[in-house]
């Protein structure tokens, strides 16, 4: 659900380097950021105050309580980036089912639990194992491994 003003939101599990990369990304480009993370001293990642100071919730991302007090009824996108694939899947479970976030998506280091939960379960997700290796491969080879998503898009591409 888009807030009132128009402005987009994404909430974001997770303020490890990726997570707080896509926080600053998002947050310079007009959206209404909010960030999740276990350990408060996470947020130092932060670059920008405003996030630092407004945007943070400390807590676990799978609680729906503390999903709720990051914003997540008014989340557009849901962004899991923790280092636990099974958190990520959860918690991307909880925001597509029970909040019914538009665009879901999750990191998973596992390439076969990658598979499974985009086949079975209709997770959108990110394998960094699949496009490292990708990219490692390609860069000594010139070709890619070519690890399909299985609609038509290769590993690295964006998802619509």
């Amino acid at each position: 659900m888009a807030k009132p003003n128009g402005v987009q939101s994404v909430c974001i599990m997770g303020c490890g380097r990726v997570g707080a990369m896509l926080a600053e990304h998002f947050h310079s480009m007009g959206y209404a950021v909010h960030i999740i993370d276990v350990n408060s001293d996470a947020f130092r990642r932060l670059n920008t105050k405003d996030l630092r100071d407004n945007h943070t919730t400390q807590g676990d991302g799978t609680d729906p309580s503390v999903l709720e007090r990051a914003d997540i009824t008014h989340a557009d996108i849901f962004i899991a980036v923790t280092n636990g694939d099974n958190r990520n899947v959860m918690a991307a479970q909880i925001a597509k089912h029970q909040f019914n976030v538009a665009q879901v998506i999750c990191r998973i280091y596992d390439p076969k639990r990658h598979e499974i939960y985009r086949d079975k379960l209709g997770i959108n997700s990110i394998c960094p194992t699949l496009i490292g290796a990708d990219a490692i491969f390609s860069t000594l080879t010139g070709s890619p491994i070519g690890a399909s998503l299985g609609n038509g898009k290769q590993q690295g591409e964006l998802l619509s």
